[in-house]
């Protein structure tokens, strides 16, 4: 289990670049088994969780080529399927959630898909109902072993286009199924789609390659089938989770730092959110400048003067894996928000960690906290942590840089599963942070 070593109270300097966009590279990556002609794809971040789905693709088969730093191309040409019921799959598989979307293109081109019950962050119940419900609807059969915790879809007949509604606005259920969906007979209509900028790209992307999805963008996707799809270039979006990490670093450690290259019309609500915050975001070009908050940040408050709630929902609105970054960013903001995360109940429970190192934070129940921030009146401590999961991982080495003193962060594994080289590229920008791989 490797650690980090973080002497906190420093200030940074500088421009950071964020990587590709996690999210998006997991689908992405799923959807070149839908072809067998050559897809090259750029900006793929070099993480623990995107590195192993590409491990898992090569165990299939693919023909995959590095072309540069985070250049791939890859061939899907003599896709092994035995692959999907052995045991290596089984473990691989299951250590990691992204792995369920590779079901969708597998079921549509060859008529089958297998995959064991995935993994990923504890942070409460991710039923993955949507994915099956949509596969059945479309034609597919549907089998779970209990004891082996595997599930199968088959249509060794095709699929058929239908319309649906779906139950929620997954992210990876609607792009499972508009993968599986692009090469169905017929003509298929998903209602209550979701319309992340990620599944927006992944819809363009197929688009490119010969499918025909059309209101990309909307919740309402409408997709006519083709019988095959071709090869295709694309470029993975910058990673907007990461954006908004560097957005919260700069605010709680004062620092001066520009973010490069942001693409400032896929952020959605990201700035005028960390904004209401009372943080200084100047666009300047795609960058995203924020100036050094010596004399601090104030919280808005709604113009009734009741205290600002900052909640989680599907896109357009706030995503909930910055939820984690804004809860640590008002500790030390002047005024109180109520963090009210709906989507996951398992997600709040870092917060002891930030209690411990002088936070003023009442976790109300599961799914919401009152924070009273400090104003940087008082400054945090440093203490000894162990990362539960990414997006928490990322906070409490936020507020760890922020600290007074020397932190330790234990299973770094965490925030290596979501950041790309994080401790060289803080510091890159002055932060002191040390790796200290376990033996």
């Amino acid at each position: 289990m490797g650690t980090f070593q973080i002497e906190g109270g420093h200030k940074l300097k500088g421009e950071i670049r964020p990587q590709g966009a996690k999210n998006e590279a997991l689908q992405i990556l799923c959807a070149v088994l839908a072809t067998p002609e050559e897809v090259v794809i750029d900006n793929i971040p070099d993480i623990r969780d995107v590195n192993k789905l590409i491990e898992i693709l090569g165990n299939l088969g693919v023909k995959i080529q590095k072309l540069g730093k985070g250049k791939y191309s890859f061939v899907s040409d003599d896709v092994k399927l035995e692959y999907l019921e052995s045991e290596l799959f089984k473990k691989e598989g299951s250590s990691l959630r992204g792995s369920i979307m590779i079901v969708g293109p597998l079921l549509a081109r060859f008529g089958k898909g297998y995959i064991p019950r995935p993994g990923g962050d504890k942070i409460g119940r991710r039923r993955l109902d949507t994915h099956f419900e949509g596969f059945i609807k479309l034609g597919a059969t549907f089998r779970y072993n209990r004891e082996e915790r595997f599930y199968g879809v088959e249509a060794p007949n095709g699929l058929t286009g239908t319309d649906m509604l779906l139950d929620q606005a997954s992210v990876t259920g609607t792009a499972n199924i508009v993968l599986a969906a692009v090469m169905a007979k017929g003509t298929t209509t998903i209602y209550n789609a979701a319309c992340e900028p990620y599944l927006q790209q992944l819809c363009k992307m197929l688009n490119s390659m010969g499918a025909k999805i059309s209101g990309v963008g909307s919740n309402l996707l409408t997709i006519e089938g083709v019988e095959s799809l071709g090869g295709c270039h694309h470029r993975i979006l910058p990673d907007m989770i990461e954006i908004g990490s560097w957005i919260g670093l700069a605010a709680m450690t004062k620092s001066e730092i520009t973010i490069k290259d942001v693409s400032w019309k896929d952020l959605g609500l990201i700035p005028e959110t960390f904004r209401k915050l009372g943080i200084t975001l100047e666009k300047q070009g795609d960058d995203i400048y924020i100036p050094s908050h010596d004399e601090g940040y104030e919280i808005q408050g709604y113009i009734d003067g009741s205290t600002l709630t900052v909640a989680d929902a599907p896109w357009p609105g706030f995503t909930p894996d910055l939820l984690s970054i804004v809860l640590v960013v008002c500790t030390q903001a002047k005024g109180n928000v109520l963090i009210h995360q709906k989507m996951f109940e398992s997600r709040l429970f870092f917060v002891d960690k930030l209690i411990d190192m002088g936070a003023r934070i009442i976790l109300c129940d599961p799914h919401r906290a009152t924070v009273m921030g400090h104003n940087f009146q008082s400054q945090l401590k440093a203490t000894t942590m162990v990362s539960p999961d990414i997006r928490a991982g990322i906070s409490l080495l936020i507020a760890a840089l922020s600290a007074k003193g020397t932190s330790i962060i234990h299973n770094i594994e965490q925030i290596d599963r979501g950041y790309e080289n994080i401790d060289e590229r803080l510091r890159a920008i002055g932060a002191k942070i040390t790796r200290i791989e376990s033996a």
